[in-house]
Order: structure tokens, then C-alpha cells, then sequence
């Protein structure tokens, strides 16, 4: 395929990464914080956010997954890391998983800390000298300056801002503006309830490991990001509306279709790095779990578990039965 093709094909799916990073980056409850003297964004949660309640689902509700052993009993639960408050999806399956697990274990186990998030935003995402302004042309950069006063900022005070943490930011702020909310995302809502039970809770990767991913992007690729962002911003939250109902309803193949073939059709490195390498990693130590006992919550992003290439298919693969819990 010739470049500039590809460069269109990447930037067209590029722009539907915000549904990546809410379904499949747990990183997304913590990055949208004080980052810098001079770029403030809305505060995300409470330190220690209240236990609230969970509304319940319409019907079935979201999709949940289980595998056993003789002496374990895994529970899997596709999230959504941002979530209006008044989105349902609590039922009583859910609930009596959750409250049967020794432990729970997310993607990162401190997905609201901003105190270890800010150094590594000001590592990875923040480059004085390189001016994200001037890789733009003077309709981008209009772009950007009107994005940019939408949450506060100028599009001079988003220029330290690499090309990947600036678009990830201006991804997210309309969806805050909209109404989704970091401290309702499912996340932050089962550590609450695990850690007001005290149930540990551990994670399959680090903040650090999930930045690393968007910062270890090609530039072309980083600015693909950046430009469909903009290009799409007004609208940022139809698609996102459309996967959250689906992901509700327990519509696995509704999400597959909107947040994973999408991603992968901008690109093999995009979806290796998104999905394959990381869910292929959860796996192997889901496996490790399962040579121990006990039973476990598992919670990760929902694009991880649809798909040819999800944590279940994996296992499936590898000889690990996984079913569709009762």
C-alpha cells in the first residue's frame, strides 16, 4: 500500500483510538490529571473515592466469563474505564462473582493514582524542546487552539505536549464534557467495593508499561492520532455511546466490530501492541493463577475480550476451557 494511503488508513482508525484507550488502557482514569504548571485538566477522582452504587442493567447486562480448575474459579469481566453515571450494568451474576472472589485484579491496581502517573507523563508525554505547534499546519493548529479552550488550555500552553499525550488528552475531555466520568468507570468503582471488603488487588501490567505503549508509537503514527482527534472532536462521543450500549447489553460481537476490527484495520503494529502482546501476556499469567487456588475477579478493559485474538481465544487455543458463566 503506498504511504500516503496508509498514512490515510492509519489516521482513519487512529481516530477511533479513544475507544482503545476507554476499553483498553486502564491508564485512562489516571492520565487525564495535573500534569504540568501550565496545563491543568479537570481533576479525575477522589483519592479515595466513596463506594457508590452500581445501577443496575437493563436485562442480562454485560458479558462475564468463567474458567475452573480443581481448586480455582477465575471470574472475567470486560470494563469500560469512563462511564456516565447512570449507565447500568449491575446484576446479580456480576455481584455474586464479585463477592465470591478472594482477589481482584485489573489491568494496573492503582488506575486513579495520579501521584505515579504525573512523572511519567512529564517523561513520556512532554517534550519543550520538539513544539507540537509546529508539526501543524495553520488549519490543525486552528484545530487545536479551539480544542484546547474547550478544556481550559491554548494550544501555545499544549505545546511541550508530545504528539501522543496531547491527542489522548483531547480525546478524553469531551467525553468528561459529555458526561463520562472517570470515577464512574468500573475500575474504580470494584477496587472500592475490594478494597472496603479488604480483597487484594493486584494488576497484569504497571502505568508505567501502559505509557510506554502510546510513547513508544512511530511519530508518523503519534501525529495520525493526533490530526484525526482533531478532525473529529465535536462528534468524539457518538462512537463511544454506541460500543457502551453494546457493551451493556453484552453484545460481544457489537464491541468486536466497533472497537477491535476498527483498530486493526489501522494497522498490525497498532493492534499487536493494543491487544495481541498484551493479552497474550494476561494469559500466560492467568495460567500461572490458575496452577494456584482460590477464586479471582478479573477486570480488564472489554476490547481485550472480543475479538479472534482476546484472552479467552487464547486460552481456548492453549487447551483452557472458557465459558460463559452461569
Amino acid at each position: 500500500m503506498p504511504l500516503k494511503n496508509r498514512l490515510k488508513s492509519t489516521a482513519s482508525s487512529l481516530g477511533r483510538l479513544t475507544l482503545g484507550v476507554v476499553l483498553g488502557l486502564g491508564l485512562a482514569a489516571a492520565v487525564i490529571s495535573p500534569v504540568h504548571a501550565q496545563a491543568v485538566t479537570p481533576p479525575v477522582a477522589d483519592a479515595a473515592p466513596a463506594i457508590r452504587a452500581i445501577p443496575a442493567a437493563d436485562g442480562r447486562g454485560p458479558a462475564l466469563w468463567v474458567i475452573k480448575d480443581e481448586d480455582s474459579t477465575l471470574y472475567l469481566f470486560g470494563t469500560v474505564h469512563l462511564l456516565r453515571p447512570t449507565t447500568g450494568w449491575g446484576t446479580d451474576r456480576i455481584e455474586t462473582a464479585f463477592d465470591s472472589a478472594d482477589t481482584l485484579v485489573l489491568e494496573i491496581s492503582n488506575p486513579d493514582d495520579q501521584a505515579a502517573v504525573i512523572p511519567l507523563v512529564q517523561q513520556h508525554g512532554l517534550a519543550p524542546g520538539e513544539r507540537l505547534t509546529m508539526k501543524l499546519s495553520s488549519g490543525e493548529l486552528t484545530l487545536l487552539d479551539n480544542a484546547a479552550r474547550s478544556i481550559g488550555l491554548t494550544a501555545a500552553q499544549m505545546d511541550p505536549f508530545r504528539p501522543w499525550f496531547a491527542a489522548l488528552t483531547l480525546s478524553v475531555a469531551p467525553l468528561q464534557k459529555a458526561g463520562y466520568d472517570p470515577a464512574s468507570g468500573v475500575e474504580l468503582l470494584l477496587k472500592a467495593r475490594a478494597e472496603a471488603a479488604d480483597k487484594p488487588v493486584s494488576g497484569f501490567e504497571t502505568i508505567d508499561e501502559q505509557i510506554r505503549i502510546l510513547a513508544g508509537f512511530p511519530e508518523d503514527a503519534q501525529m495520525a492520532f493526533l490530526r484525526s482527534t482533531l478532525e473529529g472532536y465535536e462528534n468524539a462521543t457518538v462512537e463511544l455511546d454506541r460500543l457502551v450500549e453494546a457493551w451493556a447489553a453484552g453484545d460481544v460481537e457489537a464491541i468486536e466490530s466497533i472497537g477491535v476490527a476498527s483498530m486493526r484495520e489501522g494497522g498490525e503494529e497498532l493492534y499487536q501492541a493494543l491487544l495481541v502482546r498484551r493479552n497474550t501476556n494476561w494469559a500466560d499469567q492467568i495460567q500461572t493463577m490458575l496452577e494456584g487456588s482460590g477464586t479471582a475477579f478479573i477486570a480488564v478493559g472489554a476490547a481485550h475480550l472480543a475479538g479472534d485474538d482476546s484472552v479467552q481465544e487464547i486460552l481456548e487455543r492453549r487447551g483452557v476451557d472458557v465459558d460463559v458463566a452461569p
